[in-house]
């Protein structure tokens, strides 16, 4: 009489994924997005923050020195004032989303998290694809939240929904460019402490010094060139083109096509950024 033993099966190695090198990276970035966007809702200081800096901006310059900046500025009503203003609150929470990008990546890089996803079998362009794409979901709410807040304290866009959605669309661009510029410091950065020491000086004066707040022939000359100039000037400028808001016509070609300008200053960033961010990533992974 002979034992008879069970047949084991045979060990058969994981099947590859489905699919074509798009389908994989369109699907890791995916998960990796909803990885990224899990992670702010969990730690939302640094949203929080990007948000609530234009709130108390709206507050103070809408309405404890409205008079005055209305008077001095825009020449005309508190309330007119706050229309010119509101334009360029968007924007500064577009630009003070930079900290929380680049205080991510940085977090992410400082715990390994980078290299031990590229040592797993996904797309290694998923990774900064996944990080960009979450900002700018979540950008979405912030923008929601500062419209809302506008539309209380009485402003409002007077050129249609269609130019609406084309100066949120706008808005996004610009986002979808800082959050590459937030890409590369939080890959350059030696450590995640040091990332809000290293975005908010070169973030403060560069809202400062557009046409947020001031129209540049209220400034000194040589200021008023640099505000002109500005990548911010553009996208703010070009947003109240699209919303319909008050906004001081400037003497140059500048500042008097802010729209073709922020489209050209947004694509230039991404153009420039990207790149080196995917460059320094890559030499990070080595």
């Amino acid at each position: 009489m002979t034992a008879s033993t069970a047949a084991r099966p045979a060990a058969t190695a994981p099947a590859p994924r489905s699919g074509g090198r798009f389908a994989r990276f369109w699907s890791d970035t995916a998960v990796l997005t909803r990885r990224n966007l899990t992670h702010a809702v969990r730690s939302p200081a640094e949203p929080l923050l990007a948000l609530l800096v234009p709130l108390m901006m709206v507050l103070l310059f809408g309405f404890v020195f409205g008079n005055v900046m209305a008077a001095e500025g825009t020449g005309g009503t508190p309330e007119q004032f706050r229309e010119y203003l509101m334009p360029g609150m968007f924007v500064m929470a577009m630009l003070y989303s930079v900290a929380a990008t680049a205080g991510g990546v940085a977090l992410d890089v400082d715990k390994a998290v980078m290299g031990r996803f590229r040592s797993m079998p996904m797309a290694p362009s998923a990774l900064l694809a996944a990080r960009s794409a979450a900002d700018l979901v979540r950008a979405l709410p912030e923008i929601a939240v500062l419209i809302a807040c506008g539309l209380l304290i009485g402003w409002e866009w007077t050129e249609g929904w269609d130019r609406a959605l084309a100066a949120v669309g706008l808005l996004l661009l610009f986002r979808f460019a800082m959050t590459w510029v937030g890409i590369l410091l939080g890959v350059l950065a030696p450590n995640p402490n040091v990332v809000g020491l290293i975005v908010y000086p070169l973030a403060f004066p560069l809202g400062v010094l557009s046409t947020m707040f001031t129209p540049p022939a209220l400034m000194p000359e040589v200021l008023g060139r640099i505000a002109e100039w500005n990548p911010i000037s553009a996208v703010i400028d070009a947003a109240r083109v699209l919303f319909g808001n008050p906004r001081i016509v400037g003497d140059s070609w500048v500042a008097d096509h802010p729209l073709p300008m922020a489209l050209a200053w947004s694509g230039a960033i991404i153009l420039l950024c990207a790149p080196l961010a995917v460059r320094r990533f890559r030499r990070l992974s080595r």
